[in-house]
This record gives structure tokens, sequence and C-alpha cells, in this order.
């Protein structure tokens, strides 16, 4: 359900004020939610109101400024009576920066993975310590309750996942270590041999300079602007002999006697 439609659940109950609204929510959500910002609140609130869901109205009040009463409208009750009965869809898939870290330490090989996949339990276990703390103060507060036993269970299939990291990460670390043996071996090939190691580049360049000093013509260094000047120049003839193509079409076409 959209922030919004969780607003007009609220108003459904009695008409409130942007302050009142902020504290009912995060009262009735609890804190694994997280504060609700005020100002953006006061946007849901006016992009209600245009919308016809909510009616402001302002009251009175005699040693402060006035007060702004949002109202749930006819046509915001339809809206949110269709929000709820309507089933929700994940969109935004299964992401969790986890899986991002998860990638990063097994591409540094098994070490660095293991070293990650045991700090982040301990993590997991302190979060489930404070979770049940937390579930213990809500035992009269159903809603709450509900969204910390929530959180109690994601943080439980965190740990299965931890627990099977190793096994189905395997593959990667494994091609990693592969990866750095190859390259250890081929520095440790050229620290044996410098003249295999040597510049291909550099070579074909020295060939050059020995046959230029030879008296013969150079082929280590080809001209790299040869195609393109190729494609250029034949645009440009393209280019020039079009118009007279046009000309003598046009002629057959006035003149059709002429040309055959």
């Amino acid at each position: 359900m959209p922030l919004h439609h969780a607003v007009l659940a609220l108003l459904t109950q009695r008409p409130n004020h942007g302050y009142e609204l902020k504290a009912r929510f995060e009262e009735a959500i609890g804190p694994q939610w997280g504060g609700l910002n005020i100002g953006h609140l006061y946007q849901i609130l006016d992009r209600m109101v245009r919308d016809g869901y909510v009616a402001r109205s302002q009251i009175a009040q005699r040693d402060r400024t006035d007060k702004t009463l949002y109202t749930l409208t006819e046509a915001g009750r339809t809206e949110v009576r269709a929000c709820a009965t309507t089933r929700w869809v994940r969109t935004g898939g299964f992401r969790d920066e986890l899986f991002l870290k998860l990638l990063g330490a097994a591409s540094l090989g098994s070490d660095t993975l293991t070293t990650l996949i045991a700090t982040q339990r301990q993590t997991y276990l302190s979060e489930l310590v404070g979770l049940t703390r937390q579930r213990r103060a809500h035992t009269d507060d159903p809603l709450i309750a509900l969204l910390i036993d929530a959180a109690i269970a994601h943080t439980k299939a965190d740990l299965q996942l931890l627990d099977n990291a190793d096994r189905h990460l395997a593959p990667l670390t494994a091609a990693q270590a592969d990866s750095v043996a190859r390259a250890d071996s081929m520095v440790q090939a050229d620290a044996a041999d410098p003249a295999a190691a040597a510049d291909p580049v550099e070579e074909r360049r020295e060939r050059s300079g020995r046959r230029a000093r030879a008296g013969r013509p150079s082929r280590s260094i080809a001209d790299p602007w040869r195609p393109v000047k190729s494609i250029l120049e034949v645009r440009r003839t393209t280019a020039l002999i079009a118009p007279l193509d046009e000309k003598r079409t046009d002629r057959q076409k006035s003149q059709p006697g002429m040309f055959e």
C-alpha cells in the first residue's frame, strides 16, 4: 500500500491535522518503519486535496495560528477501500545490498568471503536480540507486533542464506583462485625469460628502425588512418558523380531518343 493510502486509512477514523497524522502513523507502525517526514506528509496531503480524496478546512485558535484540518471525502473512502482489497505485487525485485557485498567478497577469494560471512552473521544475531526485545515490549500492539515478527523472520532467512553462501559461491571463489594462479605464473615466466616479455610494439619499431638504416622500406607500422581515408575518398567521389548521374537521368526523361 503506498504511503498516501496509509494516510487515507488513518483519516477513516477521524479528521486530523498534519502533526497529529504524523504521530498516529508512527504510533501505529512502530519503530521498525522509521519516522514520517512532516514535509513529505504535507506534500501527500496537498496532492490528495487536489485529487478530491481529502477536504481541507481551517480552525481558528485564540493564541496561535489557525489549525488546518484534513477530512476524508467520499471519493477518498472509495479509494482506500479499493486499495485495501487489491492484491499487492512486488515490482522492484528482491534487491538487498548483502548480495552486492557477497559478490565483492567472492571476487576477492574464499578467505575474504569467509570473513564477510562471519562478520555479517554476528550482525544478524545482534539484530535478532534487539528485535526479540522490541517484540516483548509491543505485545499489546497487534500491528507493530506483526511488523516485528516479519523483521525477525527476514533476519532468520538472512542467517540461513549466509549458512549456504560458501557452498553456492564456491565456483566464484575457485575461478578467482585460478585467475590469480595464472597471473602469478605469467609473472614468474616473464621474470625467467625477459626476452619473451618484451613489448611487441617496441619490437616492431626496432625492426622498422633497422630496415630504415639498411635502406629497405619499413613494413612494421601501417598508417592507422588508411581505412578512414579510403572511406572518405569513396564518399567524396560519390558526391562528385551523383549530380552528373542526376543530370543524365533528367536528360533521358526529356530527350529519350538521344540515349537509345
